[in-house]
């Protein structure tokens, strides 16, 4: 009798925990929703965003507490999405119709050293973090980052005028084609003159016309050069990028290309690791104000995540 009381008490204490934990989980989502301004349209919908709520902070607390990982997560506005929600909402490159025709390297038989390090924020080369929001346009933002050098260049152009190829706005897109539509028109406009606005628009071909930078070409970069320039890069997004915080990323990733990114710089970290400095295009909440640390120089020659795969640049 003794042990039978036991157990029904241990049972009862159990649930009584379960029950504080999913209250001051319950607690913590209401203070989520009002942080990043998520309302849900029913109670069904709230009760399935809080259930995956609840499973990424697990997931994010338990990352977070395995001392080998050189990196840390954070609870962030993609937290009540799962990861494959999260990548078809903002990572519509189009790898699969990707060309294989490569271009010359006209930096291939340098032999000037690089700098061992390199930040191109620090030149004044790099603007201002944005944020796509659910607009599948990557493609465009890491063409732009490249391009653009003190003046904020035009998304919006780009997702709305540049849709007679591969690339399609929202739905996806290409950098290369992304070059060659700026260069065949003659340039881009500036975001004060075309605002992005996120969403596939019609092509304003009188703001189009008000050129603020041009190119003349592009070219594709070798897989095992380092760069001291501004690379716009494709990456395979694994699951823990949707919450990255801070630190060099060393985690698990494919090599199928689906986001496109911008790589800014290069380093080595306190402990020795080399890593690609990466600008993002999810806002500044996102990882280090906006930018990822990536490790360099893996085993892999494709590069973690694939960055080193296909990556190409502007030429002025």
């Amino acid at each position: 009798m003794f042990w039978a009381h036991c157990e029904h008490y241990a049972q009862k204490d159990d649930a009584t925990s379960r029950s504080l934990q999913d209250a001051s989980m319950h607690g913590r989502h209401e203070q989520w929703m009002t942080r990043y301004g998520r309302v849900y349209t029913d109670n069904e919908e709230k009760e399935k965003r809080f259930k995956i709520f609840k499973e990424n902070v697990a997931y994010i607390e338990s990352s977070n507490a395995d001392a080998s990982k050189p990196y840390k997560l954070r609870v962030n506005q993609f937290t009540d999405l799962t990861n494959e929600e999260f990548i078809a909402s903002r990572n519509r490159f189009k790898g699969h119709e990707c060309s294989t025709k490569t271009t010359s390297f006209k930096y291939e038989n340098v032999t000037t050293s690089v700098p061992a390090t390199m930040d191109w924020r620090k030149k004044g080369a790099v603007t201002p973090i944005k944020d796509q929001g659910q607009c599948g346009c990557c493609w465009a933002f890491s063409a732009v980052a490249a391009t653009e050098e003190l003046l904020n260049l035009q998304l919006q152009e780009l997702v709305d005028c540049d849709t007679k190829s591969v690339d399609q706005g929202c739905e996806g897109g290409l950098m290369d084609d992304a070059f060659q539509f700026i260069q065949q028109n003659h340039g881009l406009s500036t975001e004060a003159n075309y605002p992005y606005k996120g969403v596939d628009g019609t092509c304003n071909t009188k703001k189009e016309a008000n050129i603020a930078a041009k190119i003349t070409g592009h070219e594709d970069v070798p897989q095992t050069t380092k760069r001291p320039f501004l690379t716009p890069s494709l990456i395979n997004l694994g699951s823990d990028f949707q919450f990255y915080s801070s630190g060099v990323f060393t985690g698990t990733c494919g090599t199928s290309l689906d986001h496109g990114v911008t790589a800014v710089g290069y380093g080595v970290s306190d402990d020795g690791t080399k890593y690609w400095l990466v600008k993002n295009s999810w806002g500044t909440e996102w990882g280090e104000e906006g930018y990822i640390r990536m490790q360099r120089d893996v085993d892999a020659k494709e590069g973690l995540c694939g960055i080193a795969m296909e990556a190409s640049y502007p030429t002025a």
